[in-house]
Protein backbone atom coordinates (compact mmCIF):
# COMPACT_ATOMS: atom_id res chain seq x y z
CA UNK A 1 0.00 0.00 0.00
CA UNK A 2 1.33 3.44 -0.76
CA UNK A 3 0.45 6.70 0.95
CA UNK A 4 -1.61 9.65 -0.22
CA UNK A 5 -1.02 13.38 -0.64
CA UNK A 6 -3.74 16.01 -0.53
CA UNK A 7 -2.96 19.59 -1.58
CA UNK A 8 -5.02 22.72 -1.03
CA UNK A 9 -5.81 24.26 2.31
CA UNK A 10 -8.38 22.29 4.27
CA UNK A 11 -8.80 23.06 7.95
CA UNK A 12 -7.52 20.66 10.61
CA UNK A 13 -9.14 20.86 14.07
CA UNK A 14 -8.18 19.24 17.36
CA UNK A 15 -10.58 17.13 19.44
CA UNK A 16 -11.63 20.00 21.71
CA UNK A 17 -12.06 22.40 18.79
CA UNK A 18 -9.84 25.08 20.40
CA UNK A 19 -6.97 24.70 17.86
CA UNK A 20 -7.19 24.91 14.05
CA UNK A 21 -4.57 24.80 11.30
CA UNK A 22 -4.60 25.25 7.51
CA UNK A 23 -1.69 23.29 6.02
CA UNK A 24 -0.53 23.69 2.40
CA UNK A 25 -0.75 19.91 1.98
CA UNK A 26 -1.54 16.78 3.94
CA UNK A 27 0.47 13.59 3.50
CA UNK A 28 -0.51 10.11 4.72
CA UNK A 29 2.62 7.95 4.38
CA UNK A 30 2.20 4.16 4.50
CA UNK A 31 5.80 3.31 5.47
CA UNK A 32 8.83 4.78 7.25
CA UNK A 33 10.43 5.29 3.81
CA UNK A 34 7.43 7.30 2.55
CA UNK A 35 7.52 9.31 5.78
CA UNK A 36 11.21 10.12 5.18
CA UNK A 37 10.43 11.09 1.57
CA UNK A 38 7.65 13.44 2.74
CA UNK A 39 10.02 15.14 5.20
CA UNK A 40 12.73 15.57 2.51
CA UNK A 41 10.21 16.95 0.01
CA UNK A 42 8.89 19.48 2.55
CA UNK A 43 12.44 20.67 3.24
CA UNK A 44 13.08 21.07 -0.51
CA UNK A 45 9.88 23.13 -0.82
CA UNK A 46 10.83 25.32 2.14
CA UNK A 47 7.81 24.14 4.18
CA UNK A 48 7.60 23.26 7.87
CA UNK A 49 6.49 19.72 8.78
CA UNK A 50 4.32 18.53 11.67
CA UNK A 51 2.87 15.10 12.35
CA UNK A 52 -0.56 15.01 13.95
CA UNK A 53 -2.22 12.21 15.91
CA UNK A 54 -5.92 12.17 16.78
CA UNK A 55 -5.82 15.79 17.95
CA UNK A 56 -6.27 14.96 21.64
CA UNK A 57 -3.85 17.72 22.68
CA UNK A 58 -5.35 21.01 23.78
CA UNK A 59 -2.23 22.92 22.67
CA UNK A 60 -1.11 23.80 19.14
CA UNK A 61 1.82 21.35 19.42
CA UNK A 62 0.95 19.73 16.07
CA UNK A 63 -0.42 22.77 14.19
CA UNK A 64 1.28 23.86 10.97
CA UNK A 65 0.67 25.94 7.87
CA UNK A 66 3.19 23.76 6.00
CA UNK A 67 2.99 19.98 5.54
CA UNK A 68 0.71 18.08 7.89
CA UNK A 69 1.56 14.39 8.22
CA UNK A 70 -1.42 12.24 9.05
CA UNK A 71 -0.57 8.82 10.46
CA UNK A 72 -3.74 6.96 9.40
CA UNK A 73 -1.83 4.45 7.19
CA UNK A 74 1.19 4.13 9.48
CA UNK A 75 -0.50 1.70 11.86
CA UNK A 76 -0.30 -1.83 13.18
CA UNK A 77 2.01 -4.11 15.12
CA UNK A 78 5.31 -4.68 13.32
CA UNK A 79 6.84 -7.23 15.68
CA UNK A 80 6.31 -9.01 19.00
CA UNK A 81 9.48 -10.30 20.68
CA UNK A 82 8.51 -12.72 23.46
CA UNK A 83 12.14 -13.22 24.53
CA UNK A 84 12.79 -9.51 25.07
CA UNK A 85 9.10 -8.94 26.00
CA UNK A 86 8.69 -6.02 23.62
CA UNK A 87 6.24 -4.97 20.92
CA UNK A 88 7.14 -2.68 18.02
CA UNK A 89 4.28 -0.65 16.55
CA UNK A 90 3.90 1.91 13.79
CA UNK A 91 3.61 5.46 15.11
CA UNK A 92 0.01 6.08 14.02
CA UNK A 93 -1.44 3.05 15.80
CA UNK A 94 -4.26 4.14 18.14
CA UNK A 95 -3.73 3.02 21.74
CA UNK A 96 -7.10 1.25 21.75
CA UNK A 97 -6.02 -0.91 18.81
CA UNK A 98 -2.67 -1.66 20.47
CA UNK A 99 -4.34 -2.58 23.77
CA UNK A 100 -6.86 -4.92 22.12
CA UNK A 101 -4.19 -6.54 19.91
CA UNK A 102 -1.86 -7.09 22.89
CA UNK A 103 -4.71 -8.63 24.92
CA UNK A 104 -5.35 -11.12 22.09
CA UNK A 105 -1.66 -12.08 22.34
CA UNK A 106 -1.88 -12.46 26.13
CA UNK A 107 0.20 -9.31 26.71
CA UNK A 108 -0.28 -5.84 28.19
CA UNK A 109 1.42 -2.53 28.83
CA UNK A 110 2.20 -2.06 32.54
CA UNK A 111 0.37 1.24 32.92
CA UNK A 112 -1.62 3.64 30.74
CA UNK A 113 -3.67 6.83 30.78
CA UNK A 114 -7.46 6.95 31.16
CA UNK A 115 -8.17 7.71 27.47
CA UNK A 116 -7.06 5.43 24.63
CA UNK A 117 -8.14 7.35 21.53
CA UNK A 118 -4.65 8.81 20.97
CA UNK A 119 -2.01 7.43 18.63
CA UNK A 120 1.04 5.87 20.30
CA UNK A 121 3.32 8.61 18.95
CA UNK A 122 0.97 11.45 19.93
CA UNK A 123 0.44 10.09 23.44
CA UNK A 124 4.12 9.49 24.17
CA UNK A 125 5.44 12.68 22.52
CA UNK A 126 3.35 14.83 24.86
CA UNK A 127 3.95 12.78 28.03
CA UNK A 128 0.54 11.12 28.47
CA UNK A 129 0.38 9.24 31.78
CA UNK A 130 -1.95 7.41 34.09
CA UNK A 131 -1.43 7.08 37.82
CA UNK A 132 1.04 4.80 39.56
CA UNK A 133 3.18 4.30 42.62
CA UNK A 134 5.99 2.46 40.76
CA UNK A 135 4.84 2.37 37.14
CA UNK A 136 5.31 5.53 35.12
CA UNK A 137 4.01 7.22 31.95
CA UNK A 138 3.52 5.49 28.60
CA UNK A 139 6.76 7.09 27.34
CA UNK A 140 8.71 5.56 30.24
CA UNK A 141 7.74 2.12 28.87
CA UNK A 142 9.51 2.81 25.54
CA UNK A 143 12.52 0.59 24.79
CA UNK A 144 13.41 2.00 21.35
CA UNK A 145 12.07 4.37 18.73
CA UNK A 146 12.57 5.22 15.07
CA UNK A 147 12.75 8.89 14.22
CA UNK A 148 12.83 10.60 10.83
CA UNK A 149 15.14 13.57 11.35
CA UNK A 150 15.34 16.88 9.47
CA UNK A 151 17.75 15.54 6.81
CA UNK A 152 15.28 12.76 5.97
CA UNK A 153 17.33 9.99 7.56
CA UNK A 154 15.82 7.28 9.76
CA UNK A 155 17.46 7.27 13.19
CA UNK A 156 16.94 4.35 15.59
CA UNK A 157 17.54 5.12 19.25
CA UNK A 158 17.52 3.08 22.46
CA UNK A 159 19.57 2.86 25.67
CA UNK A 160 22.39 1.33 23.58
CA UNK A 161 21.96 3.06 20.20
CA UNK A 162 22.07 6.89 20.12
CA UNK A 163 21.34 6.97 23.89
CA UNK A 164 21.51 10.79 24.10
CA UNK A 165 18.67 11.01 21.56
CA UNK A 166 16.74 8.27 23.39
CA UNK A 167 17.02 10.24 26.66
CA UNK A 168 15.08 13.11 25.07
CA UNK A 169 13.07 11.77 22.13
CA UNK A 170 10.70 9.57 24.15
CA UNK A 171 8.91 12.82 25.04
CA UNK A 172 10.07 14.89 22.08
CA UNK A 173 7.10 17.25 21.49
CA UNK A 174 7.59 16.67 17.77
CA UNK A 175 10.64 18.96 17.98
CA UNK A 176 13.39 16.45 17.21
CA UNK A 177 11.83 14.66 14.23
CA UNK A 178 8.81 12.62 13.22
CA UNK A 179 8.36 9.32 15.06
CA UNK A 180 7.97 6.39 12.65
CA UNK A 181 7.76 3.45 15.07
CA UNK A 182 7.95 2.73 18.81
CA UNK A 183 9.10 -0.35 20.71
CA UNK A 184 7.36 -0.76 24.08
CA UNK A 185 8.17 -3.03 26.97
CA UNK A 186 5.24 -5.41 27.62
CA UNK A 187 4.40 -8.10 30.17
CA UNK A 188 2.05 -11.10 30.33
CA UNK A 189 -1.53 -9.85 30.64
CA UNK A 190 -2.68 -9.56 34.27
CA UNK A 191 -5.82 -8.72 36.20
CA UNK A 192 -6.52 -5.54 38.11
CA UNK A 193 -9.15 -5.09 40.77
CA UNK A 194 -10.61 -1.59 40.78
CA UNK A 195 -12.26 -0.24 43.89
CA UNK A 196 -14.18 2.98 43.36
CA UNK A 197 -15.49 4.67 46.46
CA UNK A 198 -16.86 8.10 47.40
CA UNK A 199 -14.85 9.80 50.16
CA UNK A 200 -14.92 13.21 51.82
CA UNK A 201 -12.38 15.79 50.59
CA UNK A 202 -10.94 16.25 54.09
CA UNK A 203 -10.46 12.50 54.55
CA UNK A 204 -8.79 11.95 51.15
CA UNK A 205 -6.40 14.85 51.59
CA UNK A 206 -5.55 13.89 55.18
CA UNK A 207 -4.88 10.27 54.16
CA UNK A 208 -3.39 10.92 50.72
CA UNK A 209 0.11 9.66 51.60
CA UNK A 210 -1.26 6.41 53.03
CA UNK A 211 -3.65 5.87 50.10
CA UNK A 212 -0.75 6.44 47.70
CA UNK A 213 1.57 4.08 49.60
CA UNK A 214 -0.97 1.26 50.00
CA UNK A 215 -2.10 1.07 46.35
CA UNK A 216 -0.31 0.36 43.08
CA UNK A 217 -2.50 2.92 41.32
CA UNK A 218 -4.45 5.54 43.27
CA UNK A 219 -6.38 8.53 41.95
CA UNK A 220 -9.25 10.70 43.06
CA UNK A 221 -11.62 13.33 41.72
CA UNK A 222 -12.85 16.27 43.77
CA UNK A 223 -16.17 17.87 42.80
CA UNK A 224 -15.84 21.69 43.12
CA UNK A 225 -18.51 23.44 45.23
CA UNK A 226 -18.76 20.29 47.39
CA UNK A 227 -16.73 18.49 50.03
CA UNK A 228 -17.08 15.24 48.07
CA UNK A 229 -14.55 13.14 46.16
CA UNK A 230 -14.60 9.87 44.28
CA UNK A 231 -11.54 7.63 44.79
CA UNK A 232 -10.20 4.81 42.61
CA UNK A 233 -7.68 2.18 43.71
CA UNK A 234 -6.36 -0.28 41.11
CA UNK A 235 -4.31 -3.23 42.34
CA UNK A 236 -3.12 -6.47 40.76
CA UNK A 237 -5.32 -9.42 41.47
CA UNK A 238 -5.06 -13.21 41.32
CA UNK A 239 -8.59 -13.21 39.89
CA UNK A 240 -10.98 -14.46 38.85
CA UNK A 241 -12.08 -11.77 36.41
CA UNK A 242 -15.31 -10.08 37.50
CA UNK A 243 -16.03 -7.27 35.04
CA UNK A 244 -18.80 -4.77 35.80
CA UNK A 245 -22.21 -6.20 34.92
CA UNK A 246 -23.46 -5.02 31.53
CA UNK A 247 -26.22 -2.92 33.01
CA UNK A 248 -24.31 -1.47 35.97
CA UNK A 249 -21.29 -0.86 33.70
CA UNK A 250 -23.49 0.96 31.20
CA UNK A 251 -25.10 3.05 33.95
CA UNK A 252 -21.69 4.09 35.35
CA UNK A 253 -19.73 4.55 32.08
CA UNK A 254 -22.37 5.74 29.64
CA UNK A 255 -25.30 7.17 31.55
CA UNK A 256 -23.59 8.88 34.51
CA UNK A 257 -20.12 9.58 33.08
CA UNK A 258 -21.18 10.56 29.55
CA UNK A 259 -24.93 10.95 28.97
CA UNK A 260 -26.17 12.68 32.13
CA UNK A 261 -22.84 14.46 32.54
CA UNK A 262 -23.22 15.92 29.04
CA UNK A 263 -26.70 17.22 29.96
CA UNK A 264 -25.44 18.63 33.27
CA UNK A 265 -22.55 20.41 31.52
CA UNK A 266 -24.85 21.86 28.85
CA UNK A 267 -27.22 23.13 31.54
CA UNK A 268 -24.30 24.52 33.55
CA UNK A 269 -22.93 26.35 30.51
CA UNK A 270 -26.35 27.87 29.79
CA UNK A 271 -27.17 28.65 33.46
CA UNK A 272 -23.93 28.75 35.50
CA UNK A 273 -25.87 29.39 38.74
CA UNK A 274 -27.12 25.76 38.61
CA UNK A 275 -23.59 24.26 38.72
CA UNK A 276 -23.10 23.97 42.53
CA UNK A 277 -26.44 22.16 42.92
CA UNK A 278 -25.64 19.85 39.98
CA UNK A 279 -22.20 19.14 41.49
CA UNK A 280 -23.71 18.19 44.84
CA UNK A 281 -26.15 15.86 43.10
CA UNK A 282 -23.54 14.33 40.74
CA UNK A 283 -21.01 13.71 43.48
CA UNK A 284 -23.66 11.82 45.49
CA UNK A 285 -24.95 9.82 42.50
CA UNK A 286 -21.77 7.76 42.37
CA UNK A 287 -21.81 4.65 44.52
CA UNK A 288 -18.98 2.35 45.60
CA UNK A 289 -18.21 -0.52 43.23
CA UNK A 290 -15.50 -3.15 42.79
CA UNK A 291 -14.65 -5.05 39.61
CA UNK A 292 -11.74 -7.08 38.20
CA UNK A 293 -10.61 -7.14 34.57
CA UNK A 294 -7.60 -6.94 32.24
CA UNK A 295 -5.63 -3.66 32.51
CA UNK A 296 -6.93 -1.58 29.62
CA UNK A 297 -10.53 -2.27 30.62
CA UNK A 298 -9.78 -0.96 34.11
CA UNK A 299 -7.41 1.93 33.40
CA UNK A 300 -9.33 3.48 30.50
CA UNK A 301 -12.87 4.72 30.02
CA UNK A 302 -14.76 6.43 27.19
CA UNK A 303 -14.74 10.24 27.23
CA UNK A 304 -17.52 11.53 25.01
CA UNK A 305 -18.16 14.84 26.79
CA UNK A 306 -15.73 17.27 25.14
CA UNK A 307 -13.75 19.59 27.37
CA UNK A 308 -10.67 21.79 27.61
CA UNK A 309 -8.04 20.80 30.16
CA UNK A 310 -5.01 22.12 32.03
CA UNK A 311 -2.82 19.82 34.11
CA UNK A 312 0.26 20.46 36.23
CA UNK A 313 2.78 18.05 37.74
CA UNK A 314 3.98 19.05 41.21
CA UNK A 315 6.46 17.48 43.60
CA UNK A 316 4.25 14.83 45.23
CA UNK A 317 4.62 16.32 48.71
CA UNK A 318 3.23 19.67 47.45
CA UNK A 319 0.04 18.28 45.88
CA UNK A 320 -2.36 18.28 48.83
CA UNK A 321 -1.44 21.82 49.85
CA UNK A 322 -1.87 23.04 46.26
CA UNK A 323 -5.24 21.29 45.92
CA UNK A 324 -6.46 22.93 49.15
CA UNK A 325 -5.39 26.29 47.70
CA UNK A 326 -7.41 25.56 44.53
CA UNK A 327 -10.46 24.69 46.65
CA UNK A 328 -10.14 27.89 48.70
CA UNK A 329 -9.68 29.95 45.53
CA UNK A 330 -12.84 28.53 43.93
CA UNK A 331 -14.85 29.06 47.15
CA UNK A 332 -13.97 32.75 47.40
CA UNK A 333 -14.38 33.44 43.65
CA UNK A 334 -17.48 33.82 41.46
CA UNK A 335 -16.27 30.84 39.36
CA UNK A 336 -18.72 28.02 38.65
CA UNK A 337 -16.84 24.81 37.85
CA UNK A 338 -18.80 21.92 36.36
CA UNK A 339 -15.96 19.38 35.95
CA UNK A 340 -14.26 17.41 38.76
CA UNK A 341 -10.60 18.13 39.55
CA UNK A 342 -8.46 15.02 39.01
CA UNK A 343 -5.42 14.01 41.12
CA UNK A 344 -2.96 11.28 40.04
CA UNK A 345 0.66 10.32 40.78
CA UNK A 346 3.83 9.13 38.99
CA UNK A 347 7.26 7.93 40.11
CA UNK A 348 10.36 9.86 39.01
CA UNK A 349 11.69 8.93 35.55
CA UNK A 350 14.80 9.69 33.49
CA UNK A 351 13.32 11.40 30.39
CA UNK A 352 14.62 14.95 29.88
CA UNK A 353 11.27 16.73 29.41
CA UNK A 354 9.00 14.31 31.27
CA UNK A 355 6.77 16.10 33.76
CA UNK A 356 8.09 13.52 36.29
CA UNK A 357 11.73 13.91 35.23
CA UNK A 358 13.91 13.40 38.28
CA UNK A 359 11.13 13.80 40.84
CA UNK A 360 8.21 11.89 42.34
CA UNK A 361 5.18 13.72 41.08
CA UNK A 362 1.48 14.26 41.60
CA UNK A 363 -0.78 15.71 38.93
CA UNK A 364 -3.63 18.13 39.40
CA UNK A 365 -5.87 18.44 36.33
CA UNK A 366 -8.66 20.96 35.86
CA UNK A 367 -11.24 20.80 33.07
CA UNK A 368 -14.11 22.90 31.76
CA UNK A 369 -16.85 21.93 29.33
CA UNK A 370 -16.00 22.84 25.74
CA UNK A 371 -17.31 26.28 24.83
CA UNK A 372 -17.21 27.57 28.42
CA UNK A 373 -14.81 30.52 28.93
CA UNK A 374 -11.91 28.90 30.78
CA UNK A 375 -9.25 31.62 30.98
CA UNK A 376 -10.07 33.09 34.39
CA UNK A 377 -10.30 29.65 36.08
CA UNK A 378 -7.17 28.25 34.42
CA UNK A 379 -5.18 31.44 35.10
CA UNK A 380 -6.04 31.32 38.81
CA UNK A 381 -5.14 27.62 39.03
CA UNK A 382 -1.93 28.14 37.05
CA UNK A 383 -0.82 30.84 39.49
CA UNK A 384 -1.09 28.30 42.34
CA UNK A 385 0.71 25.56 40.36
CA UNK A 386 3.64 27.71 39.27
CA UNK A 387 4.18 28.88 42.86
CA UNK A 388 4.96 25.21 43.63
CA UNK A 389 7.38 24.78 40.71
CA UNK A 390 4.70 22.99 38.68
CA UNK A 391 5.38 21.57 35.23
CA UNK A 392 2.43 21.76 32.81
CA UNK A 393 1.46 18.78 30.68
CA UNK A 394 2.84 19.46 27.18
CA UNK A 395 -0.45 18.63 25.48
CA UNK A 396 -2.75 20.65 27.74
CA UNK A 397 -3.57 24.36 28.04
CA UNK A 398 -0.90 26.47 29.76
CA UNK A 399 0.81 29.84 29.30
CA UNK A 400 4.42 28.95 30.25
CA UNK A 401 7.44 29.68 28.05
CA UNK A 402 11.06 28.55 27.55
CA UNK A 403 12.36 30.86 30.28
CA UNK A 404 10.05 29.19 32.83
CA UNK A 405 10.88 25.66 31.63
CA UNK A 406 14.61 26.32 31.90
CA UNK A 407 13.98 26.88 35.65
CA UNK A 408 11.74 23.85 36.36
CA UNK A 409 13.51 21.27 34.15
CA UNK A 410 17.14 20.64 35.18
CA UNK A 411 17.77 18.96 31.78
CA UNK A 412 16.07 21.60 29.63
CA UNK A 413 19.39 22.75 28.11
CA UNK A 414 20.24 19.15 27.19
CA UNK A 415 17.01 18.94 25.17
CA UNK A 416 17.42 22.27 23.37
CA UNK A 417 21.08 21.49 22.52
CA UNK A 418 19.98 18.18 20.97
CA UNK A 419 17.29 20.01 19.01
CA UNK A 420 19.92 22.46 17.70
CA UNK A 421 21.93 19.46 16.49
CA UNK A 422 19.06 17.45 14.94
CA UNK A 423 16.96 20.31 13.54
CA UNK A 424 19.11 23.44 13.19
CA UNK A 425 16.79 24.93 10.54
CA UNK A 426 13.64 24.28 12.64
CA UNK A 427 11.96 22.20 9.93
CA UNK A 428 9.72 20.78 12.71
CA UNK A 429 9.12 24.15 14.35
CA UNK A 430 5.84 25.99 14.92
CA UNK A 431 4.57 28.80 17.15
CA UNK A 432 3.98 26.51 20.13
CA UNK A 433 7.52 25.09 20.04
CA UNK A 434 8.96 28.59 19.65
CA UNK A 435 7.21 29.59 22.86
CA UNK A 436 8.03 26.52 24.95
CA UNK A 437 11.54 25.76 23.66
CA UNK A 438 12.72 29.20 22.53
CA UNK A 439 13.93 30.19 19.07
Amino acid sequence: MSGTTKTGRSTWRNWAGNVTARPVREVSPASAQELADAVRKAAEDGLKVKAVGTGHSFTAAAATDGVLIRPDLLTGIRDIDRTAMTVTVEAGTPLKRLNAALAREGLSLTNMGDIMDQTVAGATSTGTHGTGRESASIAAQIKALELVTADGSLLTCSEKENPEVFAAARIGLGALGVVAAITFSVEPVFLLTAREEPMAFDKVTAEFDALFAENEHFEFYWFPHTGNCNTKRNNRSAGPAAPPGQISGWIEEELLSNGLFQLACSLGRAVPATIPAIAKFSSRALSARTYTDIPYKVFTSPRRVRFVEMEYALPREAAVGALREVKAMIERSPLRVSFPVEVRTAPADDIALSTASGRESAYIAVHLYRGTPYQSYFTAVERIMTAHGGRPHWGKVHTRDAEYFAEVYPRFGEFTALRDRLDPERLFGNDYLRRVLGG
